[in-house]
């Protein structure tokens, strides 16, 4: 008993190859992704003093993003307390960037399939 094992060979070549573009593109889509989000927090953020919005700033490492204010307040803002209304501004942000997320990565797994 014999078999062809060549298409098992090409598939085993694609995947390789879809895999290492994967690799090399999803980062870049993380990265726009977070300065997308970046950008918007800075514009749904509550302006008194300019403090909070010209805290807010993104580390990328690969495929994972930090993206936020720095200061002692921003979940209250945020989140708001029992004295002050909350006031979203990254949830919204990041929630706006999310479907073109997903749907940049989805594009990025069915090329290799």
């Amino acid at each position: 008993m014999s078999f062809d094992t060549s298409e098992l060979r090409d598939l085993e070549r694609n995947l390789e190859k879809g895999a290492a573009m994967v690799e090399a593109k999803a980062p870049l889509v993380v990265k726009k992704v977070a300065f997308d989000i970046e950008r918007d927090g800075k514009v749904f953020a509550p302006v008194d003093t300019g403090t909070l919005e010209g805290s807010i700033s993104t580390t990328v490492d690969g495929l994972t993003a930090e993206i936020g204010p720095h200061t002692d307040y921003e979940a209250y803002v945020e989140y708001g307390t029992s004295k002050m209304h909350a006031q979203p501004y990254m949830g919204p942000a990041a929630e706006k960037h999310t479907p073109p997320f997903v749907e940049a990565m989805g594009q990025l797994g069915a090329k290799i399939l």
